[in-house]
C-alpha cells in the first residue's frame, strides 16, 4: 500500500474506528471541547489560511461560493458553539431501540453501534469539518474527510486542532483523517474502498455527485440539492408570510435550505406581491415570474421551467401565481429536489393537506425554510441534509451516524 495513496489513508481510519467504537462517552466530549478551545487558540492561524483560500478562489467563483468559503470570527465561533452542542447531546451508542422476549426464552434486543468509517466528501464550506467530525466521532465512528481545494488551507488548521485534542485526550487521533487529495481521481478511489469504508455522505454540487454516484461501491447516502419552496396560501397571515418569505430568500441565499420558488395564491397575489416584490428588491434579488406575476409587479423577468427547477444559491427568486393549493402542490411535486418545502396559511386542512401530500424530508406549516438545519431542529451540528429515504432522511445528526445490530441472549437454548 503506497503511504501517499488514498487507502492509507483511510486504512488508518479503519484500524482507528475499532478503537473509537469502546470508547465512553466522558472520553469523547473531553476530545470535543478540548478541539473547541484549539480552535479558538488558533483563530489568528485559521483566519489566515481561510484569506489565502479566499484569495485564491475569489476570481474564479461566484459570489454565493465565496460565502460559503469565508470565515470570519463570528462563523468560528459558530464552529465552537457547534462543538459544545453536540457534547451536550445524548450518547446514541449503546442504545436499545427495541427489545423482546421469544417463547423459547431468547432475550432479543437491537443495540445502537458506530457506522465504522465515514467518508465525507465537501466543498468550499470549512466548517463541515468541525461539524462532521465532531458528529462522527460522539457516535463512535472515524472519519475520513475529502474538503475540495478551493479550502483546503482552512481545513488543513481545523482538521489539525482537531486531530491534536484526540491525541491530548489519548484517543487515536487517525479517527479524523483530513485526506491531502482534492482531485475527483481520489474520489473516484474513495468511493471504491469496500471493506475499508462503511459510507459515503457527499456534501456538494451535481458534477460532484455524478462522479460519486457513478462509481461508489460503497453505500451512498446523498445529501441533495435543495429546490426549496415557499406556498402563501389564500388565507395567510400577510405580515407573517412577508417576515417569512424575506428570511428564507435574503437572511442567507447561499445555503441548501434557502428558498428558490414563491408561489402564490391569486386570491391574496394583489396584496402582497407589490409589497413583497419593493423588499426585495431593495434586498437586491433578483425575480423571474409568470405572467401574472409580471402584470402585479413590472419588469420582473420571464420564469422559465428550467428557473422553476434551479437551486439558484444565490439572490434570485423564481414566482409563481397559482389557483389552488392543488396547483402549488402539484407544483412542487414537479420541481421540488425532496428538500424543504413551506406553507404560510391559517387554514388547518390546507396545512394539513401540505403536510400530507408534500413529498420532502421537511415540511414546514407557518415557518422559514432555514429551519431545516440539524442545530436549528435540536439535532447539535448537522452532517448533512439527506434527500434520498433509505437509512437517513432529512437533517442527519448522531443517530443517523450509527446501525443496529442484533443482540440475543440466551440460556443454553438450541434450534430444534
Amino acid at each position: 500500500m503506497e503511504i501517499s495513496s488514498v487507502r492509507h489513508y483511510v486504512g488508518r481510519a479503519k484500524l482507528a474506528s475499532t478503537l473509537m467504537a469502546t470508547v465512553s462517552t466522558e472520553a469523547k466530549n473531553e476530545a470535543l471541547r478540548v478541539a473547541g478551545q484549539l480552535i479558538l487558540e488558533r483563530a489568528d492561524e485559521l483566519i489566515g489560511a481561510n484569506e489565502k483560500d479566499v484569495a485564491s478562489s475569489e476570481s474564479q467563483v461566484t459570489a454565493s461560493v465565496l460565502d460559503r468559503l469565508k470565515l470570519s470570527e463570528s462563523r468560528i465561533q459558530a464552529m465552537v458553539d457547534g462543538l459544545d452542542s453536540v457534547i451536550s447531546l445524548p450518547d446514541p451508542i449503546g442504545d436499545v431501540v427495541e427489545g423482546w422476549v421469544r417463547p423459547n426464552g431468547l432475550r432479543v434486543s437491537r443495540v445502537r453501534v458506530p457506522l465504522g468509517v465515514i467518508g465525507i466528501i465537501y466543498e468550499n464550506r470549512p466548517n463541515v469539518t468541525s461539524d462532521a467530525a465532531a458528529l462522527c466521532i460522539k457516535a463512535g465512528n472515524a472519519v475520513v474527510l475529502r474538503g475540495s481545494a478551493s479550502a483546503y488551507n482552512s481545513n488543513l488548521v481545523i482538521a489539525s486542532a482537531l486531530k491534536d485534542a484526540l491525541a491530548q485526550v489519548g484517543l487515536p487521533e487517525d479517527a479524523i483523517v483530513l485526506l491531502p487529495h482534492t482531485d475527483h481521481d481520489a474520489v473516484k478511489e474513495l468511493v471504491g474502498l469496500t471493506g475499508l469504508l462503511d459510507c459515503v455522505i457527499p456534501r456538494g454540487g451535481p458534477s460532484l455527485l455524478k462522479v460519486i454516484v457513478e462509481n461508489a461501491k460503497v453505500p451512498v447516502v446523498i445529501d441533495g440539492d435543495g429546490n426549496c419552496h415557499v406556498f402563501i396560501d389564500e388565507s395567510a397571515d400577510i405580515e407573517m408570510a412577508v417576515s417569512i418569505v424575506m428570511n428564507a430568500k435574503v437572511q442567507r441565499p447561499s445555503v441548501c435550505n434557502a428558498m428558490e420558488t414563491l408561489l402564490v395564491h391569486k386570491m391574496i397575489a394583489k396584496q402582497i406581491l407589490p409589497m413583497l416584490g419593493d423588499k426585495l428588491k431593495e434586498a437586491n434579488v433578483e425575480m423571474v415570474g409568470d405572467e401574472n406575476t409580471r402584470e402585479l409587479l413590472p419588469g420582473v423577468e420571464v420564469a422559465t421551467d428550467e428557473d422553476y427547477a434551479t437551486e439558484f444559491l444565490d439572490l434570485k427568486l423564481a414566482i409563481k401565481v397559482v389557483d389552488t393549493i392543488e396547483e402549488a402542490i402539484s407544483h412542487v411535486r414537479k420541481f421540488s429536489s425532496g428538500h424543504s418545502e413551506a406553507i404560510v396559511t391559517e387554514n388547518l386542512p390546507n396545512a394539513d393537506r401540505w403536510v400530507n401530500e408534500i413529498d420532502a424530508a421537511a415540511v414546514l406549516v407557518n415557518a422559514s425554510t432555514r429551519f431545516i438545519d440539524g442545530g436549528e431542529l435540536g439535532l447539535g451540528a448537522e452532517i448533512g441534509i439527506s434527500t434520498q429515504k433509505l437509512h437517513a432522511r432529512g437533517p442527519m445528526g448522531l443517530k443517523e451516524l450509527t446501525c443496529a445490530k442484533f443482540v440475543v441472549r440466551g440460556e443454553g437454548q438450541i434450534r430444534k
